[in-house]
Order: C-alpha cells, then structure tokens, then sequence
C-alpha cells in the first residue's frame, strides 16, 4: 500500500482538517474488516437515516450505544450462563462485538431500538442556523440596496 503525505494539503487549506482526517483513516484501514455483525444503512428522509443490526441472541442489556468524539460505537457482550448447556450445533454466534461508524458533522442520534433480533439507530442530521442559506444585502453606490436570496444548490 502506498502512503499519502497530506502535510502540503495542511499547508495550503484551513478548516479542512475532517475531510484529510477522513482520507487519513480510509487510507490506513486494514483491508479485512470485521462482517460480524452483518448491518445496513438506509437513508429514510432527506436529513434522516437508520442503520440496522443483526444482534440475535443479544438483550437490550447486553447492548451499549454510545456516541464519542464524532463517531458511534456499537458493543455487545454477552453474560456468560452456559455453562450447564450442551449444544449438538451452534449456529448463532453471541460474541461480543464491537462496531463503530464515523458520523458527519451535525448529525445526532435521534434514539435506539431493539425488536425482533435487530437493533435499529436512528440518526438525523440538524443543519445549524448558521449554516442555512440567508440573504445578503449589496449596498449599490447611490445608498439604495438591494436584496439577494440565496439558493440552497450555491451553499453547498
């Protein structure tokens, strides 16, 4: 694998420190990333997603869901009562777990839901006020002003 040097990126941007953090990390990650637990992320509304887990075998109790430093970590473990079980076949995996996603900015967890073996996160993202498009005022030479709105497609 080749390694990338952002220090010239540094040099010439300001702010952008996510987007190299971003490529940074999608750089380094080993190839062989965990399947287990398999999962699925939807978008259900245009600000508005869910990502769904396959946690069978797992409680509400035995799960944890927490969101840290702009990233989401999902982890598992189960209590360990079987000792006084025998199995002829075991095809439901119970090992702990633990799986994290990176979130962009603004987006929260909106809560957490567990039914019917899956676990479901729902995420929605909160564009600050700050951020939305607003109008601007251009003063004109004779003192007049005049009142531009801008569209959502030129803030992005």
């Amino acid at each position: 694998m080749r390694n990338l040097d952002f220090a010239p990126l540094y040099r010439a941007t300001v702010g952008f420190d996510r987007i190299a953090d971003l490529m940074d990390r999608v750089l380094s990650t080993d190839v062989a990333q965990p399947t287990y637990p398999p999962y699925n992320i939807e978008k259900t509304a245009e600000d508005a997603y869910r990502i769904s887990i396959a946690v069978a075998g797992f409680s509400p109790d035995d799960l944890s869901v927490e969101v840290k430093d702009g990233s989401l970590l999902v982890s598992a473990r189960k209590a360990t009562d079987e000792a006084d079980r025998t199995y002829l076949h075991r095809g439901i995996a119970t090992r702990a777990f633990e799986r994290r996603f990176a979130l962009a900015d603004h987006v929260r967890v909106a809560g957490a839901v567990h039914e019917h073996g899956m676990l479901h996160i729902d995420l929605v993202r909160e564009v600050p006020e700050a951020m939305k498009p607003r109008r601007i005022e251009i003063a004109r030479a004779n003192g007049a002003t005049k009142v531009i709105e801008a569209k959502p497609e030129q803030v992005n």
